[in-house]
């Protein structure tokens, strides 16, 4: 069954359904979410925020994908918290890349303070804040992805971290990263993401610290996919945009995208938004 799911407050919560939409009181951007859990035994762990809000007299579109490992607390906590603590900087309307810095720093550490309620585990975090319909600021860490349409060109706006692409960072803080036969890359042998929330135990070998990009949302820019490496494990980027350009109710198209994915044996958590900027 499909169900709206609406957000009130500014952190939002958890969504009860797998399934939802919603659109710009002052645009023609509209969004739609599709979260389905993986094969694993335990339980989703990946949380998700979509919505618009008003703010100092503009909008923003607030999205965002977090993918937790070992647990569901540092996830649910990002939802609750990140989007708030990067409004609440002062240079956020002045300097949005250092306010987002500035956020994503703030956050983990909080994240490490709570340990002991928050447990061992951790999260990627894919983010994205759209200025009155015009201007995107995309910040990742780990590998959840943000990807553009523009023509129906795929373009992707944030960073996989993955641990051989920054296995100088993670030895020069005396870590290591093992290849093993059959597995993909992992920091100390445990973790497939080279920066991540939380993770106290592997903290003095992982960053935190984001990738921030922005974009203007001009004519040719038609939509944007936020999703978990559950879909991007078994499906390129173009493949994404392809699948989704071709669907104008944006949360029939993240169902969709969620469908090819299990389609193609997709295991993980899988979690897509996509929101297009045009009728």
């Amino acid at each position: 069954m499909d169900c709206l799911c609406c957000f009130d407050s500014l952190a939002g919560g958890r969504s009860s359904c797998g399934s939802g939409k919603g659109r710009s009181h002052h645009g023609p951007a509209k969004f739609g979410f599709n979260l389905v859990k993986g094969k694993a035994s335990h339980p989703m762990e990946d949380f998700h925020v979509a919505k618009f809000v008003q703010m100092h007299g503009r909008e923003l579109g607030l999205f965002a994908i977090y993918d937790g490992h070992l647990g569901d607390s540092v996830p649910a906590y990002l939802q609750k918290h990140l989007f708030s603590n990067i409004l609440k900087e002062n240079d956020f309307w002045t300097d949005p890349q250092t306010a987002i810095f500035k956020a994503y720093e703030r956050t983990d550490q909080a994240i490490l303070s709570h340990s002991p309620d928050l447990g061992r585990g951790g999260s990627t975090a894919v983010t994205a804040i759209l200025i009155n319909g015009q201007k995107l600021w995309v910040a990742n860490v780990g590998d959840s992805r943000a990807v553009l349409s523009r023509r129906g060109e795929a373009i992707q706006l944030s960073i996989d971290h993955e641990p051989n692409t920054e296995r100088g960072s993670i030895e020069d803080r005396g870590g290591f990263v093992s290849n093993m036969p059959g597995d993909v890359a992992r920091v100390n042998g445990q973790l497939a993401v080279s920066r991540a929330f939380g993770d106290k135990n592997l903290k003095t070998h992982l960053r935190s610290d984001p990738d921030v990009t922005s974009a203007d949302i001009n004519p040719d820019i038609e939509l944007l996919i936020l999703a978990s490496d559950g879909l991007w494990k078994v499906m390129s980027n173009q493949e994404a945009v392809d699948i989704a350009k071709k669907i104008k109710d944006p949360q029939k198209a993240a169902k969709q995208l969620a469908a090819e994915a299990l389609e193609r044996d997709s295991k993980d958590d899988i979690s897509c938004i996509v929101v297009r900027f045009k009728g």
